[in-house]
């Protein structure tokens, strides 16, 4: 892990342009080298990206050779480049919707009203059923540990892994049930991943329900079981931030997650969606895939840039150590029309480059600030925790609104 003076580590969360999710399902290595080489023309050294679930593993017992192959591929390219990869496991979550593995999903359970549209690249339109509990189901667990052994044991030898996550805000796909269930399989799955390639380092990415709740998956029972802190937040998502594009608010939640990590955190998702053709902010009425409606926020391309400008530079004066962009692509518009681009609207502009391949303001920003080679720095502010981190999870929400108005301006 990175330490004061060491290059603050930039990267970027991967889909490709024209593909999103599909792209092992249509796998292409030349659209990967080149959408690779511009991350690495922009300065960026890290790409986190993701191991569809159903896409490496089509049945509990069997991990697809052809995907594999094509995962090496990937590795492949990014050591040409000269880029460092963060492989993400059982995804899972995805951009609003979930997306299962048709062995997962439970046909005894139907989905709660309140559960997440759940879906698969041949079910577009969702299933009416719940997935089995991936933390505590023997033959998910089972499935889960196939999985990590046979990637993290392909990839053992490969200079191009930086390191692995055990997902992307797990519990938006399932809940373990409790915190403790939820340590124990971190640790046991982190094991498992550690059996196979005890080389590279292993994390999680939680996201801010981890600060804002006990949802079975605590900043501090991570951080023990783990190499890597790692945080998600979006201002322009959490009312906790004084306006959309708060840009201390993705600060404040790195220092507390480095509170109650009790070391520093790399925030592994910061982003704004933006809108084509561009226009001044705006909020937007959005339908959901259940009849019901939202209300969105896409900024503007010169207020997203400005947002960006000032989040990096706050996230280096809290003792980040490094920030991952959301994401590489604006989507093209061939894909509007399946998920996760149909009713998420906004996730089809999240990019800092445009469906048509070139660099919008905020990636300019993110170039211009890769060039002045940051470095990693002691905080200048932090936040400190009132209670102990079990007091803190007895009331997170109220503790954490109280930290957020003391904290100020960075």
């Amino acid at each position: 892990m990175p330490m004061t003076g060491d290059p603050f580590l930039l990267g970027i969360n991967y889909w490709p342009r024209k593909k999103s999710v599909y792209w092992w399902a249509d796998f292409d290595p030349g659209e990967v080298r080149a959408e690779f080489a511009q991350i690495a023309d922009l300065g960026l050294t890290h790409v986190r990206f993701f191991l569809l679930w159903e896409s490496f593993q089509p049945t509990p017992t069997t991990v697809d050779a052809t995907a594999l192959r094509d995962l090496r591929t990937v590795c492949d390219i990014a050591a040409d480049l000269a880029l460092k990869l963060q492989p993400t496991f059982f995804t899972g979550h995805m951009s609003g919707p979930n997306w299962a593995p048709p062995w997962l999903v439970d046909p005894k359970t139907p989905r709660r009203p309140d559960e997440r549209q759940l879906c698969s690249l041949g079910n577009a339109a969702g299933y009416p059923n719940s997935i089995y509990n991936t933390y505590t189901e023997p033959f998910v667990v089972a499935a889960e540990d196939l999985l990590l052994s046979t990637v993290c044991g392909a990839l053992r030898d490969h200079p191009a892994v930086w390191g692995y996550s055990l997902g992307n805000e797990p519990d938006l796909f399932c809940k373990p049930p409790t915190a403790d269930v939820g340590r124990r399989w971190v640790r046991d799955r982190v094991r498992t991943m550690k059996a196979a390639d005890p080389h590279k380092l292993a994390l999680i990415g939680v996201h801010t329900a981890s600060v804002d709740s006990d949802c079975g998956l605590r900043v501090d029972h991570v951080a023990a079981e783990t190499d890597v802190s790692v945080m998600h937040g979006y201002s322009i998502y959490h009312p906790f931030a004084r306006r959309p594009l708060d840009p201390d608010y993705v600060p404040f939640v790195c220092a507390l997650t480095a509170a109650l990590a009790g070391r520093p955190v790399l925030f592994e998702e910061f982003g704004v969606n933006t809108h084509w053709p561009d226009r001044p902010s705006f909020w937007q009425q959005i339908p959901n895939h259940d009849g019901t409606t939202r209300k969105v926020f896409f900024a503007s391309e010169d207020d997203a840039a400005e947002y960006y400008q000032g989040v990096l530079t706050r996230l280096v004066k809290v003792g980040a150590f490094g920030a991952f962009a959301w994401c590489f692509p604006d989507y093209d518009p061939a894909i509007w029309n399946k998920p996760p681009c149909d009713f998420q609207p906004f996730e089809r502009f999240f990019g800092l480059w445009r469906a048509d391949g070139s660099l919008k303001p905020m990636g300019q920003v993110v170039k211009d600030f890769a060039a002045t080679r940051p470095t990693v720095r002691a905080a200048e502010k932090t936040v400190a925790l009132p209670v102990t981190a079990d007091a803190y999870y007895r009331d997170p929400w109220n503790i954490q609104k109280g930290l957020y108005e003391a904290f100020g301006e960075v």
